[in-house]
């Protein structure tokens, strides 16, 4: 009996780490194709120049991928060793994901703060040699959400010192079009317009992130239950 429950056990247990080792493949892909055709699309970020869409995805995909295949042998192989490595892996995300959560909704003014200030430091790095991904990004950004500047379109003044703005916050594009007069400019500040966009989707998010939760806690239950029969199964046959 407890040999027919390992067996079910186990079989359900590769089944969702293949699942799950084929998702971090699809993410790793996704990485690594933004990587090679959108290359020149980086982070905003001055503090963090690395901190691209296309890194994020290949160190996740990456990572599920390591622990998709730890569980898938652990297994077949019915290794308590892998099996527990597995938990307590997954344990470490889910945690680390859950301490990230509540830190970020205890301390966003703090955060709204930081983001911004990093933000417009970032803009001083427009158009500057090795930045290209920068200028990209706020040029795609500023022409898709209409907007101009992160708190304001005289957040460029700072950093051209004159009355000038990058030519994707003009209403109509045109070669030098951020030289002509502001009433040509969009006026909606960048930082609150994505987040108003954002919180506009949150439900979408917030679906994310509770599958998400739900399948590491059903990997985290396939993992112990297995575990658990393997231990009983040992002691049986001992």
């Amino acid at each position: 009996m407890a040999r027919g429950c390992l067996q079910g056990v186990k079989y359900l247990m590769f089944a969702f780490n293949l699942l799950f080792w084929l998702g971090g493949c699809g993410v790793l892909g996704v990485g690594i194709w933004l990587a090679a055709t959108q290359g020149n699309f980086a982070t905003l970020s001055s503090s963090f120049p690395s901190l691209s869409a296309a890194n994020l995805l290949i160190v996740t995909g990456t990572f599920v991928m390591a622990i998709g295949f730890v569980g898938c042998i652990g297994a077949l192989k019915e290794n308590k060793c892998l099996l527990l490595t597995f938990f307590l892996l997954l344990l470490l995300v889910f945690l680390l994901e859950a301490t990230i959560a509540v830190l970020f909704f205890a301390y966003t003014d703090k955060i709204d703060r930081y983001a911004q200030q990093d933000l417009k430091k970032g803009l001083h790095l427009y158009g500057t040699r090795g930045n290209v991904g920068l200028t990209n990004a706020w040029s795609i950004i500023q022409t898709d959400f209409r907007c101009c500047g992160v708190s304001n379109y005289t957040d460029w003044f700072e950093v051209y010192n004159a009355t000038r703005v990058p030519d994707s916050c003009c209403l109509e594009f045109s070669d030098s079009c951020g030289l002509h007069a502001p009433g040509t400019w969009w006026k909606a500040p960048c930082y609150e317009t994505v987040k108003a966009w954002l919180q506009e989707n949150l439900l979408a998010v917030g679906i994310f992130g509770l599958c998400t939760a739900l399948v590491q806690i059903l990997g985290l239950t396939f993992a112990m239950t297995m575990y658990c029969q393997v231990v009983k199964a040992d002691t049986y046959c001992a």
